[in-house]
């Protein structure tokens, strides 16, 4: 079920399952207990509405209701999917259709539920003037296939020859014979240029039996059913041996979110000259009293849904290329908030706060260095290899980079590390060298070192301003592009590393029910 209402959507990173329960609701009938029932509403990516997504049951008499109808969402993390929980009271009189008795309302994020303790959550519940609506508690589970990862060894022996002048080109075709799986048959195939392949016999076996070659080789007759039952004398048309036979688990982005694993999001923002005057309206950094600058709506875009996942809602936040008082020196890593000692600023409107600061105090001067900054939050990202952390940076600028040599270095020591970058880049700049950077096609290399990983995303912001005037629109995009990328880096870091995700923290499968109150 699609969250967003866009026709364009990338694939969903998985299926979430929401459990609802409630505490302390408001009473609204007069002989006994509400009847409570809540409703999902998920907000439209385009237009903003609101639409109905599903409802849970109603349940009789409490109000400290555990439903059993459970919400399935399909869950994007590059994208702020908003939800709107309203919780009604219906009773026998009630059209259940259009339930008059409101009971309270929670507004939150999905990502703010998965990334919650244990995939928990629990909101107060307001909108009934002048009274304490109770609470809402939210459980996020991940629906996901077999995560189970079967390798095998095979070898075959004495197959039957197809090419009249060479041996055969085998090769297997597996496929399940009924839907539980258990049963598992396997073509033997000569493969041919010319996509005609011939086919040699078939063999049947199960999981069960294939695990079995953990301890021991399993050998199976290839048969042809066609030439067994012409030829009396035919005994089959080779065999194959199971050699080895391995399983692995493979872990998803949720199960380490849902583990405790937090991302740190660091902000740097370029306040070099060549932005122009943040006084004149022509200036990159302009505080217009009407919209945010270029800068403010990358930094609000991708911040405010990375901050779901980092449980402190704390971001350190820097400044490169400018003159800062008193002594007017040049700094290529200067705190957005002014203190050298905690550089932490409160949620993503305390980093935009001090960044509007920021542009009231320094001189924006150059020139443009990413490596400072780079080794700043690589040197954080060293101390944590545990799995516990990953570092996310974001970088938003204007310009070419001045210290490319020291840069790459930094991100080839950085791709080793639990860290991602992300490059904003801003205004009509070419940004060639932010190309190079972004290793998808060409991994980055400094004095012939390779990035272990490819860590670095680079986005044009250009690209994302509507010409209709639809920011919301343009900036969701802007994210969703940016932050495509950071659950699959994380996995790269964890698989390479062979971090397996934490067990989540041990809760009550539903919540202790309050005391009713009357």
């Amino acid at each position: 079920m699609s969250l967003s209402g866009a026709s364009e959507r990338s694939v969903p990173a998985t299926k979430i399952e929401i459990t609802v329960s409630c505490r302390n609701l408001l009473d609204l009938d007069t002989f006994s207990k509400s009847d409570p029932m809540v409703v999902l509403y998920t907000q439209s990516r385009a237009s903003q509405e609101w639409r109905e997504f599903g409802r849970t049951e109603v349940i009789d008499n409490t109000l400290n209701p555990d439903f059993v109808r459970k919400f399935v969402l399909d869950y994007f993390f590059e994208e702020k999917q908003n939800l709107r929980f309203d919780v009604y009271n219906v009773d026998s009189k009630t059209n259940i259709s259009k339930p008059k008795d409101f009971l309270g309302q929670a507004f939150l994020a999905l990502g703010e539920v998965i990334g919650g303790q244990g995939s928990r959550v629990e909101r107060t519940l307001t909108g009934v003037p002048g009274k304490k609506c109770g609470t809402i508690l939210l459980t996020a589970e991940e629906l996901s296939n077999c995560r189970d990862i079967a390798t095998m060894q095979l070898c075959a022996n004495k197959l039957d020859k197809k090419d009249f002048f060479g041996k055969s080109d085998p090769f297997l075709v597996f496929y399940r014979s009924n839907e539980d799986g258990t049963t598992v048959k396997i073509d033997v195939y000569d493969w041919d240029r010319d996509g005609s392949h011939d086919f040699i016999g078939e063999f049947t076996t199960s999981y069960r039996e294939l695990s079995k070659a953990q301890n021991q080789f399993t050998v199976y007759e290839v048969l042809n059913p066609r030439k067994k039952c012409k030829k009396k004398k035919y005994v089959n048309s080779g065999t194959v041996t199971l050699l080895s036979f391995s399983v692995d688990s493979e872990f998803t982005f949720v199960d380490y979110i849902k583990g405790g694993t937090q991302l740190n999001f660091t902000v740097a923002i370029d306040f070099t000259a060549s932005n122009g005057n943040p006084l004149q309206p022509t200036s990159l950094h302009y505080m217009s009293p009407y919209q945010l600058s270029a800068y403010a709506m990358a930094l609000k875009a991708v911040g405010e849904i990375i901050q779901d996942y980092d449980s402190d809602k704390l971001f350190p936040a820097y400044g490169f290329g400018a003159k800062v008082p008193p002594e007017g020196r040049i700094s290529h890593q200067f705190p957005l908030n002014n203190n050298d000692e905690d550089p932490n600023c409160a949620g993503i409107e305390g980093v935009l706060e001090s960044y509007f600061q920021s542009l009231r105090t320094v001189q924006l001067y150059g020139p443009t260095y990413f490596a400072p900054v780079i080794n700043q939050v690589a040197r954080a990202a060293a101390k944590i290899s545990d799995g516990s952390q990953y570092y996310v940076l974001l970088i938003i600028t204007d310009g070419v980079i001045s210290d490319m040599t020291q840069t790459k270095e930094a991100i080839v020591s950085a791709s080793s590390l639990p860290m991602s970058i992300i490059i904003v880049g801003v205004g009509p700049a070419m940004f060639e060298a932010m190309e190079e950077l972004d290793g998808d096609d060409v991994r980055v290399s400094s004095r012939g070192r390779y990035a272990e990983r490819d860590i670095v995303q680079f986005v044009p912001f250009r690209d994302y301003v509507d010409r209709s005037g639809n920011q919301v629109l343009s900036m969701a995009r802007l994210a969703k592009d940016v932050l495509a990328e950071i659950p699959e880096q994380l996995l790269s870091y964890m698989r390479t590393r062979d971090i397996q995700p934490r067990p989540p923290p041990p809760a009550n499968s539903s919540p202790t029910p309050a005391p009713e109150q009357s």
